[in-house]
């Protein structure tokens, strides 16, 4: 996922710079990310779980078989039927989301949003029962990872090389061409973080 959020930032300049901002404030240039900064990083949630929409790790949750029949949206499901749910599909429905293909983590700034998928639009990691049991320690690692790099460096996409933002579909979802950027220093005392 951290390839995704800064692919994502590659190709939004401005959303780099606002995360970029906010750590400077959060965190100032003379300090390293530490967990308990992760509540102030409020931009860069937003940026993840806009990343998490347009890109959810799973592109279908883990099938579900009901135990008897029931219905669903005004369908039918006999007990026993496999079912999937796209959450691929469900997370990019203009009938869910203004602007669905855009990349807009100010959607996620002025409303509560969580991972739990309580909502039913988004739900990245599942919900209920057979929600991911690694989501806790996952946000927190990918949290760190990408507020150090987006702390510590600059990015920047190699000379006349274009972004490709595909999709490859799989068991999860991953970048189609696997993304090459180029960190210059942020910092003035790189050795912060060796």
């Amino acid at each position: 996922m951290a390839e995704w959020v800064m692919a994502e930032i590659l190709n939004n300049p401005n959303v780099m710079k606002n995360v970029q901002d906010e750590l400077t404030e959060v965190i100032g240039m003379n300090s390293i990310v530490e967990e308990s900064h992760f509540p102030k990083l409020r931009y860069l949630d937003a940026v993840i779980k806009e990343t998490f929409r347009l890109h959810p790790p799973l592109p279908f949750l883990i099938q579900r078989c009901p135990d008897e029949s029931c219905k669903v949206g005004g369908y039918t499901i006999p007990k026993g039927t496999t079912v999937y749910i796209n959450v691929w599909a469900i997370q990019r429905d203009p009938e869910n989301w203004t602007n669905p293909l855009e990349f807009k983590p100010d959607r996620f700034l002025n409303q509560k949003w969580d991972y739990n998928g309580n909502n039913f639009k988004f739900l990245p990691f599942g919900s209920g029962r057979r929600i991911c049991p690694g989501l806790l320690l996952g946000e927190k690692i990918l949290v760190y990872i990408l507020a150090s790099l987006l702390h510590s460096f600059d990015w920047s996409l190699p000379k006349d090389e274009e972004l490709e933002l595909s999709d490859e579909f799989g068991f999860v979802t991953k970048k189609r061409k696997p993304l090459i950027a180029i960190p210059s220093q942020r910092l003035s005392d790189a050795s912060l973080y060796f």
